[in-house]
């Protein structure tokens, strides 16, 4: 009896190893990525941060947990997607590799919209205004000596890593420092939306007065120009001097520096790192930067009681800009997902718009 016993646990035991696994399920088809940047508090139903109008508006009601990120992602049945990376590029990058690497979410001919407010830069952007970028340069990594101990004749204390002085030529940017996005998809989606009237208010005519420039009391609108952005929230006339140049350094003169952000080189990062992994299409990633406060102080004032007063929720431009950021993704996202058809398989073109 005992070896018959044994002989039955060894036929159940080869018969359980012999069943088999249970097939895993399919990846869900993801047709655009919404990456927002922070969010206040709750995902919905309070004061909003970048997430909340795209929770809201477009029904992301499926929550999929995602531990090792930032925070959970949502999605809707149409295929849009949005996460939030937290603020900085470390908190960014960590993000968008647990998305990119998820099994569960197939992002192979996904769109990215990087959706998020900025300071702007107020010669070339005005407060409300929606900026898609092409150029975008990290503003963290380099040399810096406190502006105390600069040498005699040197504008800044900012020097690019492995150079001796301030805008040593040539410029030879590092991995994950510079970045362009695809022109002919950024062109696209400019024109897709610069016929999109952007809201005005009283209090942003009366914030926008206080600057000189022509450009920095204009209306929203919509544009194209490009960002600085880095962890580190610089703020000042003299900063915005140098980010102007930095800008112009590493892109060669191509870039047009209008908004500052602190979060997308580490985004951007890491959809290269994946695009190169077969997990990602690099030539399907946007920036859009709005406006919601000057970076800088206006005249009269000194850079650091402007900066007292740059904190979220506080800004001059706000809700507006986070309204812009919706507003103008969202159309970029609708035509995408109306259009899918066409656009799963080949990019849109400038040609293709009415």
């Amino acid at each position: 009896m005992r070896i018959f016993l044994c002989y039955l646990a060894l036929f159940t035991s080869s018969i359980a190893v012999a069943q088999p696994a249970s097939k895993p399920a399919a990846p869900i088809p993801v047709k655009v990525v919404v990456v927002a940047m922070f969010e206040q508090g709750a995902d919905t139903g309070d004061m909003p941060g970048e997430l909340q109008y795209w929770v809201e508006r477009d029904h992301l009601d499926t929550v999929y947990p995602m531990p090792a990120a930032y925070h959970d992602a949502r999605m809707n049945a149409d295929g849009e997607l949005a996460i939030v990376t937290g603020q900085g590029t470390a908190h960014a990058a960590a993000t968008i590799m647990a998305l990119g690497l998820d099994p569960r979410f197939d992002l192979t001919h996904a769109y990215w919209l990087i959706a998020g407010i900025a300071g702007g830069n107020p010669e070339r952007v005005s407060l409300g205004s929606a900026a898609w970028a092409n150029w975008v340069v990290d503003s963290d990594l380099g040399y810096e000596i406190d502006s105390r101990e600069i040498p005699a004749g040197w504008s800044t204390g900012k020097l690019p890593l492995r150079k001796g002085k301030p805008f040593e030529t040539p410029a030879a940017p590092l991995e994950g420092q510079l970045f362009q996005t695809n022109p002919e998809l950024t062109r696209w989606a400019y024109f897709v939306t610069s016929h999109i009237a952007l809201a005005d208010t009283e209090k942003l005519k009366d914030a926008r007065s206080r600057f000189p420039g022509e450009i920095a009391r204009k209306p929203p609108q919509v544009l194209l120009g490009d960002e600085i952005t880095g962890s580190s929230y610089w703020h000042g006339k003299l900063m915005n001097d140098w980010a102007d140049q930095w800008m112009s350094y590493y892109t060669e003169d191509k870039g047009r520096f209008a908004t500052t952000a602190m979060e997308d080189t580490g985004t951007l990062e890491s959809l290269r790192l994946l695009a190169r992994a077969g997990k990602a299409d690099w030539k399907r990633v946007l920036v859009l930067r709005t406006v919601s406060n000057y970076d800088q102080q206006w005249p009269g004032v000194d850079a650091a009681t402007s900066l007292s007063a740059q904190r979220i929720g506080q800004y001059s431009a706000y809700l507006p800009a986070l309204e812009a950021a919706y507003r103008v993704g969202h159309t970029v996202v609708a035509e995408i997902l109306t259009h899918w058809d066409s656009y799963r398989d080949q990019l849109p073109k400038t040609a293709q718009t009415n």
